[in-house]
């Protein structure tokens, strides 16, 4: 069937985190929402189908995941990216996010360190320092325009700081890398060497632009796929994100039981029933909802990308290699890093992501989500025009 990704749906009333929460949050009632990672479209009919058929029977109870979901999985895993998931593999958890902090509780103690890749998305950090973890970072470099990893010194931290465990945002969240073989091979291997385990963040996995290519972390070899653990969900893919299910595949029987008792410890069994039942309808029927949604998401980056230099020079867009969460540079715009925040909501009436969230190089960007309506899109940057030019 042929979806409309221009129907303008209005999310208000509907208690959305990015519509209905603005005053909460201290924000302006009337700003023009883009921050949160979920899209303003509606889901593949065959989710809603399946939702719609849970709803009608009327029993809600403690669900779990027969062979078929985990078929689902691997089909979807396997047609894509060439990994093959093994059903004993799979833990669920009811977000990555979760999966993070539990793999720091899993495989690091109090006091030891963990690394990450500022400018990154902002619970990697959290989740090191609310477990009493000790936070170690190894920035990104921004050269000509694209975010590259600085081998040097990603080895003389993991060496130097005795880390324990690396979180990786595969593609790259919100700086829109989407990584290539040997950078991928080359932060496995010092990991390796050092004994350093990869939690990988991979939820952005179906949103590589071409000619770039995700490649699943595992698939790097069999050496590696056995110090990995791969985090993964149909939340961003399908946006079903407030449906609370992730799958966390673990090779290794070893990583994959510490993992578990972390699950455990907290008491953690069953997952959403609904999360459960659209994460198999979309794995096995969700590609062509998914073929138009990422030809209208494309769409909209190629907009944003002609429209700036032509209307806002002094905005730049940081290219996305993947996602739709695009990396806007404003150190050009008059408008100083600290301020950028007030402006936009007070002048622009604006919601966005501000850069310094994401740790150390964030300082004068904004993350703006464009997995919307392409009049969301252009209001916003109507609004922005304005303000700039006021």
């Amino acid at each position: 069937m042929t979806y409309h990704f221009d129907d303008v749906i209005d999310r208000r009333g509907t208690c959305s985190l990015k519509f209905d929460f603005a005053t909460e949050r201290r924000r302006p009632a009337d700003v023009l929402p883009l921050w949160v990672a979920d899209m303003d479209f509606a889901v593949a009919q065959e989710i809603l189908e399946a939702a719609q058929r849970a709803v009608t029977h009327g029993i809600w109870g403690y669900t779990e995941t027969k062979a078929a979901y985990f078929e689902a999985l691997d089909g979807w895993f396997g047609a894509r990216f060439g990994y093959r998931v093994d059903q004993k593999w799979v833990i669920k958890t009811p977000g990555v996010v979760t999966a993070l902090a539990l793999a720091v509780q899993a495989y690091t103690q109090p006091g030891d360190a963990v690394l990450i890749q500022q400018p990154v998305y902002y619970p990697f950090a959290s989740v090191v320092v609310d477990n009493r973890r000790r936070l170690v970072n190894s920035p990104l470099v921004l050269r000509g325009g694209r975010y590259e990893i600085d081998f040097d010194d990603f080895e003389a931290k993991i060496a130097g700081e005795r880390v324990k465990l690396f979180l990786l945002c595969s593609p790259h969240n919100p700086v829109g890398r989407v990584w290539r073989r040997q950078e991928l091979t080359r932060m496995a291997e010092i990991c390796l060497q050092h004994g350093v385990v990869m939690a990988s963040d991979e939820i952005h996995c179906d949103f590589a632009w071409e000619p770039h290519k995700h490649i699943v972390l595992p698939t790097l070899g069999p050496e590696i796929a056995q110090n990995c653990v791969l985090c993964t969900s149909a939340a961003k893919t399908f946006n079903i994100a407030g449906l609370q299910v992730s799958n966390i595949i673990i090779e290794n029987p070893a990583l994959r039981q510490q993992f578990q008792q972390a699950v455990d410890a907290i008491g953690y069994s069953q997952v959403n029933t609904f999360g459960l039942l659209c994460t198999q309808a979309a794995y096995l029927h969700g590609d062509d909802w998914l073929r138009q949604a990422r030809a209208y998401i494309r769409d909209n980056i190629e907009w944003l990308r002609a429209w700036l230099p032509q209307h806002l020079p002094q905005v730049q867009l940081i290219i996305p290699e993947g996602t739709f969460l695009l990396w806007l540079d404003f150190r050009a715009s008059g408008v100083p890093a600290p301020a950028q925040r007030a402006f936009l909501e007070q002048k622009a009436h604006l919601w966005l992501d501000s850069g310094s969230m994401f740790g150390s190089g964030g300082d004068g960007f904004q993350r703006i989500n464009a997995a919307c309506p392409r009049a969301t899109l252009a209001q916003a940057m109507t609004q922005l025009k304005s303000s700039l030019l006021l």
